[in-house]
Parts: C-alpha cells; sequence; structure tokens
C-alpha cells in the first residue's frame, strides 16, 4: 500500500469519531511495520486517548522501526491526556507521516519538531487537502474561537422551502432527510428561530443510529417559545439554549426549571447574532448548523457568519408569490455582488440533490 493509502485509511478511522470529539478534532492513525499494518486507531470521544495512543498501546509487540500515519500533527502539550509525542518516541517509531499540522498555539509545529529531535524522521502534507477538510470545522474554531456555521435548507427547484400555507413536510425524500440527520450528527449545536418552533413544533434531536443530539439553540427575542412546545419539555435530556433580547422575569423562571439555560443579548428588539456567536464559542460549542426558515439565514450571511452551506434540491414545483425562500432580506441589487460557494460538491440523494460548499467572501446585502 502508499503512502497515500495508509492515510486514506486513517483518515476512514477518524470520521469514527464524528459528533463526539468535539471540540478536539477527528484523527486516525495506522501503524505499519515490515510493510504490515500492526495497529490502529483513532479519537473516539473527547477527554479520552487520542488517536496515536490509542493505537500504540492495543499493540503488545516491538514497534521499533515502524512507522505512523496519523492525519494531524501529534499533540506535544499535557491536557485532558498525556502527550502523543512521549508515547511514540517511547515506542521507537522510525517515521512518522503527518497529514496537517495543527494550527492550535500550543502544538503549531511543535509536535513535529519534538519528534525530530529525537531522531524520528518526519514527512507532512500527505493527503493536506483531504485531512483539512475533515477539520474544517476545528481549524475554523481554534483559529477564531467562534463557531463554524453552517446553515442548511431544503427546496423546490422553483427555490421554495414552503407553500405560502407554511406546509414543508415534506420537500425532500427520506434518503435527503437521513442525510441532514447526519449533518446535526456532525455539528455541535442546532439552531432555529422562533417562529420554526411555532409553526413547526420540532423536537431537532439526531434520528439516526448511534447518532449523538446536538445542542439546541433557539433564537427568540421576546421568549415567545410555548412551555408545551416539545423543545421545553425534553430540555431536561437534551441541552437546550433560548437567546433571548427582551423577556419577562416569571416566563424566565419557568423556562429555568424546565432545563432551560438562557442566553441574553444587548440589542432590545433581537437577538445580535455576532454577540451570541461570540458567547456559544466561549462556552467551547465549536459548529453551529442553522436549519431555520429564511429570516434566520439571511441575517446569519448579513452578519458575515456563514462558513458553509449545505442545500437540498427537490425535483418539485410549487410556485406562488408567497411560497416561503430560504435566504429573506433584501439582498443584493446586482448578480455580481451575489455571495458565492467554493469547493462545492453535488451528492445524488435519491431523486434530490444536495449541493454543498465553503462561503467565498461576505454577505453585504440588506
Amino acid at each position: 500500500m502508499t503512502k497515500q493509502g495508509y492515510m486514506q485509511l486513517a483518515l476512514e478511522l477518524a470520521k469514527k469519531g464524528m459528533g463526539r470529539t468535539s471540540p478536539n478534532p477527528m484523527v486516525g492513525c495506522v501503524v505499519v511495520k515490515d510493510g504490515e499494518i500492526v495497529t490502529q486507531g483513532y479519537h473516539e470521544q473527547y477527554g479520552k486517548y487520542h488517536a496515536e495512543r490509542n493505537a500504540l498501546i492495543n499493540y503488545d509487540g516491538d514497534l521499533k522501526g515502524a512507522d505512523l500515519y496519523v492525519t494531524l500533527e501529534p499533540c506535544c502539550h499535557q491536557g485532558n491526556t498525556p502527550p502523543c509525542t512521549d508515547i511514540i518516541i517511547e515506542k521507537g517509531i522510525s517515521r512518522v507521516f503527518i497529514g496537517s499540522l495543527d494550527p492550535n498555539p500550543k502544538v503549531a509545529g511543535k509536535g513535529a519538531a519534538i519528534l525530530k529531535e529525537h531522531g524520528i524522521a518526519i514527512e507532512t502534507g500527505i493527503l493536506e487537502e483531504e485531512c483539512l477538510e475533515l477539520n474544517e470545522v476545528f481549524f475554523h474554531y481554534i483559529t477564531t474561537k467562534s463557531p463554524f456555521t453552517v446553515i442548511k435548507y431544503a427546496m423546490t427547484l422553483d427555490g421554495k422551502i414552503a407553500t405560502a400555507s407554511g406546509d414543508s413536510k415534506w420537500v425532500t425524500g427520506e434518503e435527503a432527510r437521513r442525510h441532514a440527520h447526519m449533518l446535526r450528527k456532525k455539528y455541535s449545536a442546532i439552531m432555529v428561530g422562533i417562529t420554526t418552533v411555532l409553526q413547526d413544533n420540532p423536537l431537532l434531536n439526531c434520528r439516526i443510529e448511534k447518532g449523538v443530539d446536538p445542542v439546541r439553540i433557539i433564537c427568540d427575542s421576546h421568549l415567545r417559545i410555548p412551555m408545551n412546545s416539545r423543545i421545553v419539555q425534553t430540555a431536561g435530556d437534551i441541552p437546550t439554549i433560548v437567546a433571548y433580547s427582551e423577556g419577562k422575569p416569571e416566563k424566565e423562571k419557568q423556562l429555568k426549571e424546565a432545563g432551560i439555560e438562557l442566553l441574553r443579548t444587548s440589542e432590545p428588539d433581537r437577538v445580535d447574532l455576532p454577540e451570541l456567536m461570540k458567547e456559544l464559542g466561549n462556552r467551547g460549542i465549536d459548529s453551529v448548523l442553522a436549519e431555520g426558515g429564511g429570516t434566520l439565514h439571511g441575517s446569519l450571511l448579513k452578519s458575515g457568519l456563514v462558513n458553509r452551506v449545505y442545500c437540498y434540491v427537490a425535483p418539485k414545483l410549487i410556485g406562488g408569490r408567497e411560497a416561503k425562500s430560504p435566504i429573506e432580506g433584501r439582498g443584493f441589487s446586482r448578480m455580481d455582488e451575489a455571495l458565492g460557494l467554493n469547493k462545492t460538491e453535488i451528492l445524488k440523494l435519491g431523486n434530490d440533490l444536495c449541493i454543498s460548499g465553503r462561503v467565498d467572501g461576505r454577505y453585504t446585502g440588506q
């Protein structure tokens, strides 16, 4: 197998930690000796051993002279677990192949340098683009301390997310909806506006096997969320934050008693989204999946907060001037001002398509 082949295996291992390592990165490791894979591992859960240590402690044989492939630069500092560089040196690994360097200031090239100082050969950049994409959330969060923010919506071929009456069940088919629940597993939090709660009474959990429920964030300026809503009724089981700008003491008391965490922003009539994102980042929430309607999506884009878009397109036509759109607000006045996406991908899901990409530039519409 080639170096790229071993690193591809390490990438597949890393993905097994999806939804459980936040705010740490997903990392995979493969150890090879005499042309054979002798052990492997991945970062399984935040607070537990990293990929390299998991791989190395699970093998009782002699690893002197072995090669180690890892998707991210080994850590060299004491955190919840010991430095991975220590055990790599201790086991006598001869060469370390690294997918991408770690931008964390506590590492940032130091891990590779320590291994070199101990006579271990280092090669970096093996499938680097794929390794960087795997941990785009981590790289964004560790350098900005702000959540990586995604908007996701499903629309018809004529660009509608619901009929004029508000009916939206269902725009897409089952396969596309299952894929959307994978995003709820992938990202740490899910965000909607109060209109979505009032109209749909959603649960906002992750309904796939071995799924992980994201933290639920409701943008509700005036605390209109009903006490009998499914969000409030399940707040004791799923962490839930309601962000607001104005409220009444009695309603605040009721929500807190139901298990809701309240987060008040400084603007008087609306939730200040940049302020909210900063506070979420301070609380260790590294990513947010926005599944709200056009108002929330438009506000996030206007604030320059969106990093990635997932658009599910169904082969249906609704029509109607009053039918709901995925992005609202005044928008751009010229086509050459439109916000673009790069690194786009198109995935076929049954009869539907999922188009995704990174946001290129910042929205300046109204």
